[in-house]
């Protein structure tokens, strides 16, 4: 297996570093430094950045030997579609450029199901949304599906709740004080933890899924409930709750909070076996207590302490 992840960010890094154990993992990123990140990871790292024009020759090397490839690169949160990745891959494809190409994985998010009124809905849900942002990325997961179909290859749709975890959670806001407590009433959100994620998508790859699967936790929960968790887990006082009508936010924020449904992950559980080590915020927020208080430079004493 020769993976290659486009677009090897805080997500494909923990893919990559999971699909290490199947063979050889390449990653790209837009710039020299970041590239370097990767190869401190063990991932060899090429830079490609999709609005400077042509990718190297070194890149087209690397597809050509390509087993399975992943995008987690959003596209333009508009209309006509607009993915970058997907306007590079689909000429080689269809020019005969990937001929080791056994499986196709797009990472895209349950943001295309859209307001459900805090119903449960799994990946038979009609996908309604009216955002702009997830209208593009559904003719996305379809465009995606069509170059699988060229390409005789199966393609996986990993439908992608809130994505957290080390260095980018709950309880590192907690500690840096830039938390936000917006409460709208009756609002829920599901999450996913990053390893979980990672997880779901090695299964995936493995065994050539087809298809379409929601990745997320199990237990949807309101905003404001994950704030004061994460708080009282390192002795912090929750901020002050400001009420989601009057909050100061930006239209893309305010977006976000205007989509209200709960996910459902049991076909991930039966189709890939996937067993989520993090099952609800509470599970996955513990586990990275000791690495957000590192990061700080804070000792678990001084934390609880200082609140």
């Amino acid at each position: 297996m020769h993976t290659t992840i486009l677009g090897c960010g805080f997500s494909g890094l923990h893919i990559a570093r999971e699909l290490r154990r199947d063979g050889a993992v390449s990653g790209t990123r837009r710039g020299v430094d970041d590239v370097a990140a990767l190869g401190a990871a063990g991932i060899d790292g090429l830079v490609f950045d999709p609005g400077k024009g042509a990718i190297s020759d070194e890149l087209r090397e690397v597809l050509a030997a390509t087993t399975h490839l992943i995008s987690s690169v959003a596209p333009a949160r508009r209309l006509p579609l607009d993915d970058p990745m997907l306007a590079v891959v689909a000429p080689l494809v269809r020019a005969g450029a990937l001929p080791a190409l056994a499986w196709i994985g797009y990472l895209s998010t349950i943001g295309v199901y859209g307001d459900h009124d805090g119903a449960w809905v799994d990946e038979d849900t009609p996908c309604t949304s009216r955002q702009p942002r997830s209208l593009a990325r559904r003719e996305a997961e379809i465009a995606w599906g069509v170059l699988g179909e060229t390409a005789k290859v199966p393609v996986a749709v990993l439908r992608l709740s809130g994505i957290y975890g080390p260095g980018r959670n709950a309880v590192r806001d907690a500690l840096a004080g830039r938390a936000r407590m917006l409460v709208k009433p009756g609002q829920v959100f599901n999450r996913i933890h990053v390893s979980d994620l990672a997880r779901a998508v090695a299964l995936a790859a493995r065994a050539g899924f087809g298809g379409v699967l929601n990745v997320s936790d199990d237990k949807p929960a309101a905003p404001e409930a994950v704030i004061r968790h994460a708080h009282a887990l390192v002795g912090r006082d929750a901020p002050p709750a400001v009420p989601f009508e009057d909050a100061d936010i930006s239209a893309m924020a305010r977006s976000f909070y205007a989509e209200n449904k709960r996910v459902d992950n049991a076909a991930s559980r039966r189709v890939l076996g996937l067993q989520y080590r993090f099952p609800d915020y509470r599970a996955g927020l513990a586990s990275l207590v000791d690495g957000a208080l590192a990061d700080a430079g804070v000792t678990a004493g001084e934390a609880v302490d200082s609140g």
